[in-house]
């Protein structure tokens, strides 16, 4: 076997917590993640060239991709000695959407390479490399239901959410993720996550309980602009019959959660006609 192609599946912050800044210049946070099923397409192929090839649609293929990164740090974190790769990313999830697009590459990357050169390498052992990757990328190898702390590395997996179908809508602009964390810094957080409660409502399977405590803290720091799109599409989504809806990370993409299909279709189509990113998906 020579090459390996695997899902990589894109996250949702059910909720998400700002703590505080930390001595090393990162946040110390909170936040109940979730795998839905809109992924990318990874695929690994060991070559006979020397070097890492990376084709990642319009994204750029060198180390600025985490998908390279990935693949560095397996090499130098296992001592395996490097191999020439292709790597071929076939891209659904949006980029710059707070869904950690490519932080489910990278984490494909490193179960593929497991599965190609290192079967006996243990998820956590894949979570500590990732971790020299970026904050969200150990959440990524492991997947599904889990609350992160720290800066998104230190994991506790949950029992698996009860099933919603989810629409995804991406507005038609971006975020910088360290501008709202500066905003985060310079603004009095008031209105908090009920975190503890998320955590009680997965355990006992209480899909009201889980939708009542969808919450972002990040979305009160937006500018107004996107604060007012991000708003908009929060009520339209809840209007035409979501169970909850949020932003998920630091934006700008909107979910919400349904749990019929039929209405999860229909809002589906209606936001399609407006924005071009909407997705619709289920959890994993």
């Amino acid at each position: 076997m020579n090459t390996v192609t695997l899902p990589a599946y894109a996250k949702l912050n059910l909720t998400l917590d700002i703590l505080g800044k930390r001595a090393d210049g990162y946040h110390e946070l909170a936040t109940v993640m979730q795998s839905v099923t809109l992924h990318d397409d990874v695929t690994v192929t060991l070559t006979e060239c020397s070097g890492i090839v990376c084709r990642c649609g319009t994204l750029p293929g060198d180390e600025s991709n985490l998908a390279v990164r990935a693949a560095k740090a397996f090499f130098a974190g296992t001592g395996i000695a490097p191999r020439g790769l292709a790597i071929d990313v076939e891209k659904r999830i949006p980029t710059q959407a707070g869904m950690a697009g490519g932080s489910a590459d990278a984490a494909a990357v490193l179960h593929a390479l497991r599965a190609l050169l290192a079967p006996g390498m243990t998820v956590q052992e894949l979570e500590t490399l990732g971790e020299q990757v970026g904050s969200d990328v150990p959440y990524c190898v492991r997947g599904g239901t889990a609350l992160a702390e720290g800066r998104g590395e230190k994991l506790t997996t949950l029992k698996a959410a009860p099933r919603f179908h989810v629409v995804v809508c991406k507005p038609d602009f971006s975020v910088s993720t360290p501008v709202l964390f500066r905003r985060s810094d310079a603004s009095e957080i008031t209105d908090r996550p009920d975190t503890a409660g998320m955590l009680d409502a997965i355990e006992a399977g209480d899909a009201p309980g889980v939708a009542a405590r969808v919450f972002n803290v990040f979305e009160a720091v937006l500018g107004q602009t996107e604060q007012e799109a991000v708003f908009s599409i929060k009520e339209t989504l809840l209007a035409l019959g979501a169970s909850a809806a949020a932003m998920t990370g630091s934006g700008p993409t909107v979910f919400g959660l349904f749990t019929g299909l039929h209405q999860a279709q229909l809002a589906y189509h209606h936001l399609k006609r407006s924005y071009q990113q909407t997705f619709l998906s289920e959890f994993v």
